[in-house]
């Protein structure tokens, strides 16, 4: 990585940015050096999402001043950032679906001749780009929509590239990669910074900052609560007290209750396949009980949840709650004897997001709003109004569209539309994606209070001390089959690894076995 150059070649000086009801940003300083990694931390809601739309062009600040190369300039669009050499890759990625990955890259900037496509040579540059990502594999030929969250991923960096980009801005890069491809990633970056590109870096796993990170600014309710802290030397302690103003001792909370093993599952999967994706799959899960799914990424866990949940046709097999076998294929089924469903893509998934807040969270539940044929909107904004006191959603305003919520905020409501529906069983999957420490270890509470109150609690994580710190029980998934079962207790990171190697033959890539502070530290953003 090249050593930064000690002149900015970005400063944000006290920039302020305010939306009906919010002060998002309230005097935030930021400055970037050429050729280094600039990680940005903060809690979900500190003002990193406002932030890097201000510097994209997407927002235009209500006051404060932006000087780019030590020139004061206005970012008045997207395109006025990107003319300057500013490009900027989202967590919920913006691709195009229906068109193709070379589209998609230069969507835009299409080379032409008179007027005309030149679709080979868009194809060729497309390839040149993937393949310095690593990913020659992907066709730039191919509908972009076809591909995985990870292929996906690394389109969006492609067309970063391929805009010559002198400042890159990465929000949560490393959300859908698995291990070797957060590799690749960090190969790229470093080859970005040797020539004297700048990154921001937004991510909330410190263990990633440390490997990637140059130095670190931390938001906190919309100001600048430190900047310029080496990234490899501040404690992850430290970092944690400035984006939350306290102490998190223990991100897990602790397994206040044994399952009674002589209880009558609320959960029985039996021999449940889908053809393509798993096969011969069994479990079951009692009251009070949570099981964790470990496994590659790929290897099936989330249609295995999908499928008990009825979002997918099962192939073979039963799926039973209370001991009533639920029709396959039948979601609306699945909901009424009780199952709730968590999705890895909330937003693409699970949430209305041009819709409120309250309609969010009663959405399941409409039918015990109704009166008289109508629904009784005072009803369902009550009803949501304790929720969201309960779970603690910022901003309290149920009349809010979700899409302004973080993402930590955004799962917090999911849980509320289940938690409103009194399901008995609750498939939670990736429940803490882009999720900051606080809002983890607050989710992570409601988890364990759940099952303390006798919910069967299925959850999937790619990150291995997450599955071993929430669940009672853990089955390891491998090439969409159980290899092993065994108590959480008995288990340790090590040895899930070696289960998921040994199941898949020495084939794919592991979990990510991210740190979380405590006994797992690392998670803090």
């Amino acid at each position: 990585m090249a050593e930064p150059g000690s002149t900015p070649l970005l400063e944000m000086h006290g920039i302020v940015k305010t939306f009906p009801g919010v002060r998002a940003l309230d005097g935030v300083d930021l400055d970037v050096r050429a050729g280094e990694v600039h990680c940005l931390l903060g809690q979900n809601g500190a003002g990193k999402s406002t932030l890097i739309k201000v510097l994209a062009g997407a927002h235009q600040p209500d006051a404060g001043r932006i000087t780019w190369r030590g020139e004061e300039v206005r970012l008045s669009s997207p395109q006025a950032a990107m003319r300057l050499g500013i490009a900027t890759i989202y967590q919920e990625l913006d691709l195009v679906s229906g068109l193709s990955v070379a589209d998609n890259i230069f969507l835009g900037r299409e080379r032409s001749r008179f007027g005309l496509t030149r679709i080979a040579e868009v194809n060729r540059a497309a390839a040149r780009l993937l393949e310095r990502l690593g990913h020659p594999e992907i066709r730039p030929g191919a509908e972009v929509g076809s591909l995985s969250a990870a292929g996906q991923q690394m389109v969006s960096i492609a067309r970063a590239l391929s805009q010559d980009a002198k400042l890159i801005v990465m929000d949560e890069p490393s959300a859908v990669l698995d291990t070797e491809e957060v590799d690749r990633l960090f190969a790229v970056v470093r080859d970005l910074t040797a020539h004297d590109v700048a990154v921001v870096y937004i991510s909330h796993r410190l263990e990633e900052i440390r490997q990637i990170g140059d130095r670190i600014t931390v938001l906190k309710d919309g100001r600048t609560v430190a900047t310029g802290l080496p990234a490899r030397e501040t404690e992850t302690r430290e970092v944690i007290t400035l984006m939350t103003g306290r102490t998190i001792e223990y991100v897990f909370p602790e397994r206040r209750a044994q399952v009674a093993v002589d209880q009558e599952p609320l959960l029985e999967v039996e021999d449940l396949g889908l053809r393509g994706s798993f096969g011969g799959v069994s479990f079951a899960v009692r009251p009070g009980e949570v099981v964790g799914l470990a496994g590659l990424v790929g290897a099936g866990r989330s249609e295995i949840l999908e499928t008990v949940f009825g979002a997918r046709r099962a192939t073979s097999g039963t799926v039973r709650v209370a001991g009533k076998r639920l029709r396959p294929g039948d979601v609306g089924g699945a909901v009424a004897a009780g199952v709730g469903l968590a999705p890895e893509e909330r937003k693409s998934q699970a949430l209305l997001l041009g819709d409120s807040v309250y309609r969010n969270i009663s959405i399941s539940s409409l039918a015990r709003f109704a009166r008289g044929g109508f629904l009784s909107r005072g009803a369902e904004r009550d009803a949501a109004q304790d929720l969201v006191g309960s779970l603690d959603v910022r901003p309290k305003d149920v009349d809010r569209e979700v899409r302004t919520l973080s993402g930590g905020n955004q799962q917090k409501v999911v849980l509320a539309r289940w938690l409103l529906r009194d399901c008995r069983v609750l498939l939670l999957d990736e429940p803490t994606r882009g999720v900051d420490v606080g809002a983890r270890s607050e989710i992570y509470a409601l988890i364990r209070d759940l099952a303390d109150r006798g919910v069967a609690v299925v959850v999937v994580s790619s990150e291995i001390p997450e599955v071993l710190g929430l669940a009672d029980r853990v089955l390891v998934i491998a090439e969409g089959a159980v290899v092993a079962e065994a108590p959480a207790g008995e288990l340790d990171e090590h040895r899930v690894l070696d289960l998921v190697m040994e199941g898949t033959g020495h084939r794919g890539a592991p979990l990510r076995p991210t740190q979380h502070e405590t006994q797992h530290e690392g998670d803090v953003a």
